[in-house]
């Protein structure tokens, strides 16, 4: 006879199986979820909350004279080819006049029968008659082979001058593309910037505020570009620091460029400006010395080839003083060891020490 076997019973049975597999189930789908989704980022101290931001705020500066070099160049090409429009029409209206000419000509010699000159003159019976009338067409033959010439030339000139306006706006289209990816990288990097500093609470950023109150780069940036005009008290300082005895410039034009600097303190940081109400750091030079009739270019990276080099230890006041490897910010030296910038993005033009930052290399304008 065949053993009959009693079969295992689970240690728990009924209700309580189907409850444990229940939620043996769920913690498998819990599990999956958490596996399949990435973990939340810890929470950042307000000293990592600073270095991220201090990194950013650096590479939106690189942007913005990105920007800058971009954005001259669409303004060079738009110039361009706005002269070339101008002076294609001129030499149309040039044309015209000349067609007019020709066609005078031309309806001229149809009324007098379209007969060959040479035939008309020698029908005249009169010999000194004939000579004097064979000079005037020889003359006036010499004069329309002139004006068919000119006017094939201009044909050519306005032709050529056209094929240089399609290029030159082929350039700009291109130019003006390159200006919105780096307005783009601009405003990316200020936007994640203000995304940490909005994880920071009301205490650290109060205490950050504080703590950065007397440095230009290490400023809190709370808004985009546009933000950082209030006269505080750190400005006021800044203000009053740099008015207090005159600086030994080498030269007039150089006294002229930091007196300028020094009159726009308090002003604030915008990317992209030039001035009078708001500066980026090289638009702040560019003013001061335009205001000292030198015309420098646009950007950090041309500015620091508009002189002579000058290393640290030669430094007068006056010098366009450069920062970062790739010469991402400039500040005009007032001696000392102080020059006065634009900083950045909520921290407004001010005097601050060119240690603060990598020094990168100096010029000597004038």
């Amino acid at each position: 006879m065949a053993a009959h076997r009693k079969p295992k019973q689970s240690p728990l049975g009924g209700q309580a199986a189907r409850t444990a597999a229940t939620l043996a189930l769920a913690s498998a789908a819990t599990a999956t979820v958490f596996e399949g989704s990435g973990h939340a980022e810890p929470r950042l101290t307000a000293a990592q909350v600073k270095a991220k931001v201090d990194r950013l705020y650096q590479e939106a500066e690189v942007a913005t004279e990105k920007y800058n070099g971009a954005k001259e160049k669409a303004d060079a090409a738009r110039d361009a080819l706005d002269r070339m429009r101008d002076e294609s029409a001129r030499r149309t209206e040039r044309l015209n006049t000349m067609r007019n000419g020709l066609g005078s000509i031309a309806t001229a010699q149809y009324r007098a029968g379209g007969l060959d000159p040479a035939v008309r003159l020698a029908l005249t019976s009169d010999p000194a008659q004939y000579l004097a009338r064979a000079a005037i067409a020889e003359k006036a033959g010499e004069r329309q082979a002139a004006a068919i010439t000119s006017v094939r030339r201009e044909l050519t000139g306005i032709r050529q001058l056209r094929a240089e306006a399609d290029e030159r706006l082929t350039q700009l289209r291109g130019h003006e593309a390159d200006v919105r990816r780096q307005k783009a990288a601009v405003q990316a990097k200020l936007g994640e910037a203000r995304s940490l500093l909005a994880r920071l609470t009301a205490e650290e950023r109060a205490r950050y505020e504080a703590a950065a109150a007397g440095s230009g780069r290490s400023d809190t940036g709370s808004d985009s570009g546009s933000v950082g005009g209030t006269d505080t008290a750190g400005s006021r300082a800044d203000r009053d620091s740099a008015a207090r005895g005159p600086v030994t410039a080498p030269n007039s034009r150089a006294a002229q460029a930091i007196s300028f600097a020094r009159d726009q303190i308090g002003k604030p940081y915008v990317w992209g400006a030039t001035g009078p109400s708001a500066y980026d750091c090289s638009g702040l030079t560019q003013a001061a010395w335009r205001s000292a009739g030198v015309s420098l270019p646009r950007t950090t990276y041309t500015q620091i080839n508009a002189g002579r080099r000058v290393s640290q230890s030669e430094l007068a006041p006056g010098d366009l003083v450069f920062f970062y490897s790739g010469i991402s910010h400039v500040g005009l030296y007032i001696g000392g060891g102080q020059m006065i910038h634009a900083p950045r993005p909520g921290a407004p033009v001010r005097v601050a020490p060119i240690d603060e930052m990598p020094f990168a290399g100096a010029t000597r304008v004038a």
